[in-house]
């Protein structure tokens, strides 16, 4: 499963403890998946090991232990934690938001206060058991690429304008892109909170396009375009944060770019506008918040669809 991720390179493997910290130390590497019950050196010891020799190094336990105390430990030395038996649906996702410097916790322990997880009521709606955890709130990242599952699509408007109101009150940039009936209700929940959005839009701070046209820009017939996506984003991005304020300047995007083409039937181009605009998030500085109606995804090809759209973001909400 990792070998087969085009952003993750395997570097080593341990058969024991002791093995674990010799090739830890000789390669310095990002990432360890560690399981507990290792012979000579079990995982928790191992971690400790790691974390004197070397300190940058992420850690992300993979094991069959599930009882909350042994988790809660490897918590206090690892970022992550994932059970054996949920690997395949969940360890993906962990190794992605391991790397970008966020916390995960199996979702099976959030009934024991390890960590805040969606509402599970509504996964189990479109046949759903687990999803990757959101940040926890006293973990910072530079910058986010979060998303939104809603089956109350007033929900879902109320997640835009607070995404954007914080932005622009913040000083920095804004961009919606959405469908026509979703950027008037954003407009209209913006305006009742006072904001001056018609002096936003004038300063260059606050900007709203259509989804669908926004989407014909980044298509050649019927595929996805990634050298039009990257300029064309990229270049809306740059002029919106030149009209940030502060230093450095931020600009926040939301919308429904990649929803549009999953509504449409195109599920890897959605998947690869979400990879790219993981490359826009990085290269520019932008926190990017986007929205699936759950009822999309009732389906087999829904639910894996669900999963690797969890995998390429660093929080998830759902109502």
């Amino acid at each position: 499963m990792l070998e087969d991720d085009s952003r993750l390179r395997v570097v080593g493997e341990a058969a024991d403890g002791l093995e674990a910290v010799w090739k830890v130390r000789e390669l310095q590497v990002e990432l360890v998946l560690l399981d507990i019950g290792l012979p000579t050196l079990n995982g928790i010891e191992v971690a400790k090991q790691i974390r004197k020799l070397s300190p940058q190094t992420k850690i992300l336990f993979v094991s069959q232990e599930s009882s909350p105390e042994v988790v809660e430990e490897a918590l206090s030395l690892g970022e992550g934690y994932v059970v054996k038996q949920d690997a395949g649906r969940e360890l993906r996702a962990a190794v992605i938001a391991v790397v970008r410097g966020e916390r995960f916790v199996g979702t099976r322990f959030g009934n024991h206060g390890l960590e805040e997880t969606p509402e599970s009521g509504v996964l189990e709606s479109v046949g759903i058991n687990s999803v990757s955890a959101p940040l926890r709130p006293d973990k910072q990242i530079a910058h986010r690429h979060e998303v939104v599952f809603y089956s109350d699509e007033g929900y879902f408007l109320d997640s835009l304008a607070q995404f954007v109101e914080r932005a622009l009150q913040g000083g920095s940039s804004a961009i919606v892109v959405a469908h026509e009936s979703h950027r008037n209700r954003v407009l209209s929940r913006l305006q009742a909170k006072g904001l001056d959005i018609a002096a936003a839009a004038e300063q260059g701070r606050y900007t709203a396009l259509d989804a669908a046209d926004t989407v014909a820009t980044l298509m050649v017939p019927g595929t996805l375009d990634p050298a039009r996506l990257l300029q064309g984003l990229g270049s809306l991005l740059l002029t919106a944060a030149k009209a940030a304020k502060g230093e450095p300047s931020r600009v926040a995007a939301c919308g429904q770019i990649a929803p549009l083409l999953w509504a449409q039937g195109d599920a890897e181009a959605a998947i690869q506008i979400e990879k790219h605009t993981n490359t826009l998030v990085e290269s520019h500085g932008v926190d990017i918040l986007c929205g699936y109606p759950l009822d999309s995804f009732h389906s087999d090809m829904g639910r894996d669809m669900f999963q690797r759209i969890c995998a390429e973001h660093s929080a998830i909400h759902s109502r």
